[in-house]
């Protein structure tokens, strides 16, 4: 936002607050902001609201500790409505979904449930990440996953290279069903892999959302520098 042109706070002294995963661009929740809220914002890069219910500001995962880290803050062009881009900490609304936005509504008026209002709405890969994690951490003598995770990186990389080899025979001209199924093993095992290493998918994200509007030439230059025994 441009300093000193503060958003059109309604005569309610209230703002409409669209938040937006910037990550993976999923709208997570509409609430309501005051100036004291969206200063709290700004000042904390946490998001903050006001609670028309209870009459007071509330920081957004205070209780719960599902907090939203501001990425950036946006306006409309009327300077009505603020857009937050924000990095949830967790699930955003209070039913566990990962979206407020849940539900479908179906021609006719009808409105449907687009699935179970707790966290398995989260991102199928988010979903995938916190089931390798339990797997890793539960005491379950039968788990693939646990097995691929106690065998180590070498393991880990032998099946990595011997699903990207079956992707690839497939890829060409294998019926579409074979080539999707190829393709979520190598996934599943790069998703092991990453849990091995302790890197989370959301920097995936992250690294892949840096890259939106960035030319391939470009972005291969900038590519961090192999290791000396790589060169």
């Amino acid at each position: 936002m441009i300093p000193g042109r503060e958003p059109a706070f309604d005569d309610r002294g209230l703002v409409p607050c669209i938040v937006q995963d910037a990550d993976t661009d999923t709208v997570l929740v509409l609430a309501w902001m005051t100036a004291e809220a969206l200063q709290l914002t700004r000042a904390t890069r946490i998001v903050h609201f006001w609670s028309r219910s209870r009459q007071e500001i509330w920081k957004k995962g205070a209780t719960s500790g599902n907090t939203l880290a501001v990425v950036e803050l946006r306006v409309d062009c009327d300077r009505d409505a603020i857009l937050v881009r924000a990095r949830p900490a967790g699930p955003t609304c209070h039913t566990g979904a990962t979206s407020c936005f849940y539900t479908v509504d179906a021609d006719g008026g009808e409105v449907e449930d687009a699935g179970v209002p707790t966290a398995a709405n989260a991102h199928v890969l988010d979903r995938l990440e916190a089931t390798i994690l339990a797997r890793r951490a539960s005491t379950a003598d039968k788990s693939y996953t646990k097995s691929l995770l106690a065998a180590g990186m070498p393991k880990i990389l032998a099946k990595i290279a011997e699903e990207a080899g079956e992707l690839a025979a497939e890829l060409p001209d294998g019926p579409d069903a074979k080539v999707v199924y190829e393709t979520a093993d190598v996934v599943f095992h790069v998703m092991v892999g990453l849990a091995a290493r302790g890197i989370p998918i959301a920097e995936v994200y992250q690294e892949l959302h840096r890259r939106f509007g960035t030319s391939g030439h470009v972005e291969k230059a900038a590519r961090p520098p192999k290791p000396p025994s790589e060169t």
